[in-house]
């Protein structure tokens, strides 16, 4: 079955936030597509297991095999993707076509304004743990899911730790600004570096429908998210890695345990030239 040619299918996860960034997408695609386009939000595998930890299951998938599986069977005709929980390699028959304009990267460190110094922290990433050692050397983790609303309400109201860590972009898109009872703050990228294709939107299609939806792609950010992912695959790492890449610019930050956080500047640099001197500082 292939989806309607009456409309563009996309299809999305239905939480708030997906659904957010589908609707985007979807605006993207009627103002320079000129095409009408039906949301089809489906339900994964990781928002299934709610109750599931992504540090002791592995991440790889858990959010986007259902998507592509409606591509495959020609269900939708694109898949609307955050682009740090994709996997590196595509399903066979699967093609990454674009990647739209970034939104803030910079992730945002939430506090409860009774809070001067937090004894409990939320967050599942290694890598966002890691990068806050040092500022807060004495603090317990422990793995919060839910939405974005969900994870605020858990901190401000039910008061199951005294902070978390969200991506700023994800609290724009959401139209979020403030919390009541809460304190918001941005985190610099060289303070800590967000993980590859953070507040990057991925579009993903049938491989032999991607110069279709090629106009969607801005090239900065492709460009940007491109050399993150690569990074990220050379490395064999993923969600349960405490890995950050990013690319702002003609700057590239990197994090790992062995080196803490790096730069360097990309210019015309190849990807192996790149990749060299990361492996300099991991050694």
């Amino acid at each position: 079955m292939i989806a309607s040619n009456s409309s563009i299918v996309l299809a999305t996860r239905k939480s708030p936030l997906a659904l957010k960034q589908a609707q985007w997408v979807a605006l993207l695609i009627k103002k320079v597509m000129k095409s009408d386009v039906e949301l089809m939000p489906m339900s994964t595998t990781g928002d299934r297991q709610a109750e599931w930890s992504l540090q002791d299951k592995g991440g790889k998938g858990l959010f986007t095999k259902e998507l592509e599986a409606a591509l495959l069977d020609g269900r939708a005709d694109l898949a609307v993707h955050s682009a740090k929980d994709l996997p590196t390699d595509n399903p066979s028959g699967l093609k990454l076509s674009a990647f739209p304009v970034r939104e803030d990267a910079r992730d945002t460190l939430v506090m409860r304004e009774d809070v001067t110094v937090p004894k409990v922290i939320a967050t599942g990433s290694p890598r966002r743990k890691a990068q806050l050692k040092n500022r807060y050397p004495d603090v317990i983790w422990k793995e919060l899911r839910g939405n974005v609303e969900t994870r605020l309400r858990k901190i401000a109201v039910d008061r199951e730790a005294d902070g978390t860590i969200l991506a700023a972009a994800g609290l724009s898109r959401l139209g979020i600004n403030d919390y009541p009872g809460l304190r918001f703050e941005k985190l610099s990228v060289d303070s800590m570096v967000p993980a590859p294709g953070q507040a990057a939107i991925a579009v993903q299609v049938r491989a032999e429908e991607s110069e279709r939806f090629a106009v969607l792609d801005h090239m900065e950010t492709s460009r940007a998210v491109e050399i993150e992912r690569c990074i990220l695959d050379r490395l064999d790492g993923g969600c349960q890695v405490a890995l950050g890449v990013h690319v702002v610019g003609n700057e590239l930050f990197f994090f790992h345990e062995d080196c803490g956080i790096q730069c360097l500047e990309v210019g015309e640099k190849s990807l192996d030239i790149m990749f060299e001197e990361i492996l300099s500082w991991l050694n």
